[in-house]
Order: C-alpha cells, then structure tokens, then sequence
C-alpha cells in the first residue's frame, strides 16, 4: 500500500462492518451493546469496553446524549481498547437514556481510542457531519450501509 492509499484509508472513519440501521433493542443498555459489538467484532476493543461504557452512564449519568436523539458513547483507553474505532447504529425504535432534554436517542455512535490524542481528528471530523441537520436526517433515513458510509466519509 502506498503513502497516499494509506492516507485515504486512515481518512475514513466507518466500514461496513461497523455500521447498522434500524437495530432493534429494548433499552439504552441494548443500544450500547448492540453499538460495542460492532467495535469488538470488528477487533477494535475488548467485549469489557462495552460493559465499561454502560458502567461510565451508569455513574456519570447520560452526559453523552449530546445533541436531541444522539448518543456519542465511549469509556477510557484502559477499559481494552485495542485499536482507535467508531460504530455507528440507527435505532428502529428510539429509547430513553435519561437526558430529559435530548431524549429519546435513536442514533448512537460508540468509540475507542487507544489513549486521550489519537482520536481527536476524526471526532472533529464526525462533528462537522453531525453539526449539519441534513446529515442528522440522512442518517435517520438512511436504509442503505454503503450510501450512507459513502457520505460519513466524504466529510473534510
């Protein structure tokens, strides 16, 4: 792989084995599972992180509701991580994280970095996508994985 072809690979930030729309789950919980077994299966982190990332809600509260129907989720470095990774899931039904004002969520976007640096360009890369509202409606009616990595990923 050239220089360049490295580049553009690192430039993208979802694959299709880390994105999944209309997932069907009961509760919140759910929703973080069904978002983490995308980052352990695709070997981006421990099963462990997951349970972190419901342990850093459960203490810290839904502070990672960030925006009306949006949940960024994440847990530390040290809960086994392996490698810098995003998923992305659109829920079929929405549910209640327990963030009264950005409730009730029905995307989540998980991620794992490797320490507290490494993964900071690609979240101001995902957050020039998501401060866009029709990016938000894109990924609320999106039924296609690779239209909808296609324009994830297009974001400069």
């Amino acid at each position: 792989m050239t220089m360049s072809e490295n580049k553009k690979n690192s430039d993208k930030i979802f694959s299709s084995d880390v994105v999944r729309l209309k997932v069907d789950v009961v509760d919140w919980q759910g929703a973080v599972r069904a978002s983490g077994d995308l980052l352990v299966n695709s070997g981006k982190c421990l099963p462990e992180y997951i349970d972190a990332m419901i342990q850093t809600v459960n203490t810290m509260g839904p502070y990672m509701v960030i925006a009306p129907g949006l949940a960024l989720l994440h847990a530390r470095p040290g809960d086994g991580v392996l490698m810098n990774g995003f998923s992305l899931i659109t829920l079929k039904a929405p549910v209640e994280f327990g963030a009264p004002e950005n409730d009730p969520v029905d995307i989540v976007i998980s991620f794992c970095a490797i320490n507290q640096t490494t993964h900071i360009a690609a979240l101001e890369k995902l957050a020039r996508f998501l401060r866009q509202d029709t990016n938000l409606t894109l990924l609320r009616q999106a039924l296609n994985v690779e239209n909808l990595i296609t324009a994830l990923n297009s974001q400069k």
